[in-house]
Parts: C-alpha cells; sequence; structure tokens
C-alpha cells in the first residue's frame, strides 16, 4: 500500500519505488515526497552519492519532517541511522507518519502488528597471520592466487596512483621497499622525507 502510495504521488517526477529498503535509505525519495506533499523546499542537494552526504540529507529530512509533524525527538520511532542503515521497520514507521500527516485520506489497514526478531552476533577472535592465509593459498587454491594478486595490485594502484605511480608486478616493484614505503605514506597520510631512504636504491645495502 505504501508503495503504491509513493509511485502515485511521485507519478509526474518518474520515480518508481520497488523496495521500500533499497530504495528510501539515500533520502532521495523522502526528499521529493516532501517536497511534493508538504510544499517544503529543502536546503539539501537532490542526490547524495556518499555516506556521508546521505547521513546529511537524511538529517535535514528527519528534522523537517519532526517540525511539520511537531514531533519531540523521545516521540520518534525513526533516525537517520536506522533508515541509512535499511531498517525496515523504522522506514515503516517513518511513512506510516508522513501518510497519515500529509494525505489523511489514504486508508491505512487497522491494528497492523509487526514482529520483529533481534539476533545478537558473538564475534570469536582468530588469530590467523597473513603467512597461514597464503600457505593455505598457496596448497589448497592456486588458481586462486591470480585472483588474489589483481585485488591486491588495483589496491595498490589506487593509492599510489595519486603519485603518479604504478604497479604492474607485485614481486619486482616491491622487492627494493620503495614503493611499500610510498604507499603506508599514503595509506597513514604523512609524507615520508626523501632523505630518510633511496627512492632509487642501486645496491642491496641501500634496499635495506
Amino acid at each position: 500500500l505504501l508503495i503504491d502510495w509513493i509511485n502515485r504521488t511521485l507519478q509526474e517526477e518518474h520515480i518508481v519505488v520497488k523496495s521500500l529498503e533499497e530504495d528510501l535509505y539515500d533520502g532521495l525519495v523522502l526528499h521529493h515526497l516532501l517536497e511534493k506533499l508538504g510544499s517544503l523546499k529543502l536546503d539539501v542537494d537532490k542526490m547524495a552519492l556518499t555516506e556521508k552526504k546521505q547521513r546529511q540529507k537524511l538529517s535535514v529530512i528527519m528534522e523537517a519532517v519532526a517540525k511539520c509533524l511537531q514531533l519531540e525527538e523521545s516521540q520518534l520511532k525513526w533516525s537517520v541511522e536506522s533508515v541509512l542503515t535499511k531498517d525496515l521497520l523504522s522506514t515503516l514507521h517513518l511513512l506510516v507518519a508522513i501518510a497519515q500527516h500529509f494525505d489523511p485520506s489514504l486508508t491505512l489497514p487497522p491494528n497492523v502488528q509487526v514482529e520483529t526478531i533481534t539476533i545478537e552476533v558473538f564475534l570469536v577472535p582468530v588469530f590467523v597471520t597473513v603467512d597461514d592465509a597464503f600457505d593455505e593459498l598457496f596448497s589448497r587454491a592456486p588458481d586462486k592466487l591470480e585472483a588474489v594478486k589483481k585485488v591486491f595490485l588495483q589496491f595498490v594502484n589506487q593509492h599510489i596512483g595519486k603519485l603518479g605511480l604504478s604497479v604492474k608486478d607485485i614481486k619486482s616493484q616491491f622487492s627494493d621497499g620503495v614503493i611499500l614505503l610510498i604507499l603506508i605514506g599514503q595509506l597513514e597520510g604523512y609524507f615520508l622525507n626523501l632523505r630518510n631512504f633511496f627512492l632509487t636504491p642501486a645496491s642491496t645495502t641501500e634496499m635495506v
């Protein structure tokens, strides 16, 4: 019923919702819905592609909803985090509240009950060294080694590519330690003084 209502309301915007969990968490549909129903102008971008932007967008939306519905924070059955993490129950509470306020003619089924099950996951730490993992890979799944190397190459180049560097062969290009030092600097966010190591080592001693 709620999906049909959203799609009817936003038909002119050519927005089609198929899943309440997957289509509402980023705030785009909620943004359009509030602007259409409440004639509100929200001071936030329509599109939010990063999680940070989505969180900011949802925060503005939640403030607008609370203000329109005149609800205190303690009365809210939803939050930015719950909607962002695709919590269906929170999303349903939010949509029902919006529908009842802005479109009271919409006939919602009475006395709806939702049963929720909370599952607690207990993580048991298992200490496995990288050597163990690669020994396992070599012995049991050598065919997967190239795929693993490809993932590592993508990871390395994603970070050192910002400096105009590129790695094509892990074995040869990591052997002198230079790329490894530069990668660590990029990952940790600091600049390595070039006087502290040889950028183009010419001997084993310089590599060490």
